[in-house]
């Protein structure tokens, strides 16, 4: 759209919409359909997130285990894991399926209130604005 952006975080409607956490819309009748078009992406994009977390999980159960880890130790470990992970992927390791059953997908703590508004960035709405006309541009799906 013409103007550079950064990398973004995708959170949910609990956390506070700023340039690097992009938020859906709040859902009620007032959204216009570019609205809902980028709530429904904004979706999409966090299903394949929780995927690829599921794949890492599956593939490094380690990552299950890591309460007997030391903080110090644990982003490293993560960090080696996504790394392998990657490298599997790139080279067409095959990921068994059957890893999959031992690893539900879990619901992480999150905030139950919305973040006030005072903790939102009026730059912010631009970024997601920006969006809106990107995913208007490319059209459905």
């Amino acid at each position: 759209m013409g103007k550079a952006q950064k990398y973004v975080l995708l959170g949910d409607a609990t956390y506070p919409l700023q340039d690097w956490i992009l938020k859906p819309y709040q859902e009620d009748d007032n959204l216009t359909h570019r609205q809902l078009q980028f709530n429904y992406r904004l979706k999409r994009a966090h299903s394949v997130i929780e995927n690829a977390f599921l794949r890492l999980k599956a593939r490094w159960q380690i990552l299950l285990k890591c309460d007997d880890c030391s903080l110090e130790l644990l982003p490293t470990l993560v960090l080696a894991c996504c790394i392998l992970h990657n490298v599997c992927e790139a080279h067409d390791n095959p990921f068994n399926e059957e890893w999959l059953e031992g690893t539900e997908p879990t619901e992480l703590p999150k905030p139950s209130q919305p973040a006030p508004a005072a903790m939102e960035d009026s730059r912010a709405e631009q970024v997601r604005e920006l969006m809106c006309q990107y995913f208007e541009s490319c059209g459905e799906g």
